[in-house]
């Protein structure tokens, strides 16, 4: 019967809502499950939030890909935005796939596992890369050779414990 009460209790549930609208658009992987070897949407299934894997080799850009040009492989769902993308990634996962399951190889050169940002990406030595944040993805484009010589070292471990 307080007015008052209800009023506060919907204006705090509007900026709860807002707030997450605002993280849905700058990008977060909010729902990425980082218990399966590959970054996955928790409820979907989707890897990498939908972006087309192989457009970031063609077009140099994150691109989202498209319900109707999707496949299933590794235990995801992976989304394109045309057939002959996803032709392409059939024909050689293994080179348009991102490493490491889609998680941050800064990050895990430091020993922790964090679902990367497919908005934050560098091609490297013909392999693509997502990163949970700018700053590792400019750190890790300046001296990539260091980083990979970490994460080879830690990588198995932790890839290990992806999925137990």
């Amino acid at each position: 019967m307080r007015p008052g009460i209800a009023l506060i209790g919907r204006r705090v549930c509007l900026v709860c809502l807002l707030a997450g609208i605002w993280i849905i658009c700058q990008g977060w992987p909010a729902g990425a499950a980082t218990t399966e070897r590959i970054v996955v949407n928790r409820f979907s299934g989707v890897a990498i939030e939908g972006f087309d894997p192989v457009a970031y080799f063609v077009d140099g850009a994150a691109v989202r890909g498209k319900a109707q040009f999707e496949a299933n492989l590794w235990g995801a769902v992976w989304r394109f935005r045309n057939e002959g993308n996803r032709a392409s990634f059939l024909s050689h996962p293994e080179i348009y796939g991102p490493q490491f399951g889609g998680y941050d190889p800064a990050d895990i050169a430091r020993g922790v596992v964090i679902a990367g940002n497919p908005r934050f990406f560098a091609l490297v030595a013909q392999r693509l890369y997502l990163f949970s944040r700018e700053a590792n993805r400019d750190a890790f484009a300046a001296d990539p050779e260091r980083f990979l010589y970490e994460v080879g070292k830690r990588w198995p471990a932790l890839q290990d414990q992806l999925g137990q």
